[in-house]
C-alpha cells in the first residue's frame, strides 16, 4: 500500500510540516506502508485547461501520475481567504476523478484563525463526496500558535489529532482492501 502526503500549496511550510508529521506517525506504527510525500511547491505545475490529463507532460504528468499511483491521501492546505489554495484545487481539477474513487483521504489544514478549521468540513470534504473517496473521520486544524518559532508543532492536542489521523486513515484503507479481497475471492 502506497500512501501519498500532499502538501497543497507552494508558498509556506507549516502545512508540510503537519502532512509530514502524518506521514512520519504512519512509518513509525506501519512499517509495511510506503509513503511518500508530493510537496507541490517543489513542481511547475500547469494550470488545468480541461485537456485530457494523460497529455500534460513535465512536473504536471509527474504530479498527476504520483496521485494516480497512490493507494490512499494525507492531504494538507493552508487557508487563504477562507478557502483551500488555489494550487490544491487545480491538482484536483488535473487529476481524473475516477483515480481518486474508493480511496482513503485524511485531511490537514493549517491556519492563522480558529475558524478556519470549517474549511474542512465545508470545502475538503465535499470535494472528496464528489471523487467518490472514503474520507477519515477526524482531521487535524493547526493554527500559527500549535508551531514554535522554528516552526516544530508544540500543542499537544494537535499532536494527539495527527496521530489519530494516521492511525484512521491507515485502519479505512486496510478495511477497504480486505473487503475488496473477500470481493474478488467470493
Amino acid at each position: 500500500m502506497k500512501l501519498l502526503g500532499i502538501s497543497g500549496t507552494i508558498t509556506g511550510s507549516k502545512t508540510k510540516v503537519v502532512v509530514e508529521k502524518v506521514l512520519e506517525e504512519v512509518k513509525k506504527n506501519h512499517p509495511e506502508i510506503e509513503v511518500e510525500l508530493l510537496d507541490l511547491k517543489q513542481y511547475d505545475v500547469q494550470f488545468c485547461d480541461g485537456r485530457d490529463p494523460s497529455t500534460y507532460t513535465g512536473d504536471t504528468k509527474a504530479v498527476i501520475d504520483l496521485v494516480k499511483e497512490a493507494d490512499f491521501y494525507v492531504i494538507g492546505t493552508p487557508i487563504f481567504q477562507g478557502s483551500l489554495t488555489g494550487a490544491l484545487k487545480n491538482l484536483f481539477d488535473l487529476v481524473p476523478p475516477q483515480d481518486f474513487r474508493h480511496k482513503v483521504m485524511g485531511f490537514v489544514a493549517t491556519g492563522g484563525t480558529y475558524q478556519h478549521y470549517l474549511v474542512i468540513e465545508n470545502q475538503l470534504k465535499p470535494v472528496a463526496g464528489y471523487l467518490r473517496a472514503y474520507v477519515a473521520p477526524g482531521s487535524v486544524y493547526a493554527h500559527n500558535d500549535h508551531f514554535n518559532k522554528q516552526n516544530e508543532i508544540i500543542d499537544e492536542d494537535v499532536l494527539r489529532r495527527i496521530t489519530s489521523l494516521s492511525e484512521e486513515v491507515v485502519m479505512l484503507q486496510k478495511a477497504l482492501n480486505t473487503a475488496e479481497n473477500e470481493l474478488v475471492t467470493k
